[in-house]
């Protein structure tokens, strides 16, 4: 168990409980209380309350000072609630401290700017689910401005290998192959040579779609 997992299991006390998280939210965003209480009232949680308590305290926190009367309508909604249920639901079982608070700038999105279609935003929660931090350092690597100066030839492998030296050759192209195949990216053939600018610059191959999912990313 990592040292995020003994302080999160600490925090949520034998004597806490869902009504202790709902009258925090209440507290610190009244307008968010009520969807809060709604959710957390059925589900079932034991020592993942305090995975879901962190993610709904730090939204808290994100939305202290926000107002907006659009916002305070939409998370009346059906619509809302049962798009927090599926969210909280995945914090509670990710242990990774990085996805869970990438799931809470989804939730500050969605709260502060209303108006992508449920199924778009649910598409997106399994896209976070299927991606494992492997995926995300990939990401990042792939999002990288290049140096000024990157040589006079190259390879999209070789850019890869050098921002990500945790990672050996071949599970680079494990992940590259299964970000492709969820159209996250576009990499073709990560071997060929072309000149050095080419193979550095690879901000090119994320698509709209990726670019959408590097958003939360980044913001967590």
């Amino acid at each position: 168990m990592d040292k995020d997992e003994k302080e999160l299991i600490t925090a949520s006390t034998k004597t806490e409980t869902a009504l202790d998280v709902v009258a925090f939210v209440g507290s610190a965003v009244p307008w968010i209380g009520g969807p809060v209480s709604n959710v957390l009232g059925g589900m079932s949680l034991g020592r993942k309350l305090g995975r879901v308590r962190e993610v709904l305290k730090s939204l808290s926190n994100d939305l202290s000072e926000f107002k907006s009367e659009v916002s305070e309508n939409y998370v009346k909604t059906e619509e809302f609630e049962d798009l927090l249920e599926q969210t909280l639901k995945r914090v509670g079982e990710e242990r990774n401290q990085e996805k869970r608070h990438l799931y809470k700038e989804f939730l500050t999105d969605a709260i502060e700017s209303p108006g992508e279609s449920y199924d778009d935003q649910l598409r997106l929660l399994r896209t976070f689910e299927q991606v494992p931090p492997d995926h995300i350092r990939v990401l990042k690597a792939i999002a990288q401005e290049p140096d000024s100066n990157p040589g006079m030839m190259g390879s999209s492998i070789q850019t890869l290998r050098e921002r990500l030296p945790e990672l050996d050759e071949q599970r680079i192209e494990e992940l590259v192959t299964q970000l492709n195949d969820m159209r996250i990216t576009n990499l073709g053939s990560l071997k060929v040579v072309m000149t050095g600018h080419g193979a550095a610059d690879l901000r090119r191959v994320t698509t709209e779609y990726g670019k959408r999912i590097l958003k939360y990313i980044y913001e967590a």
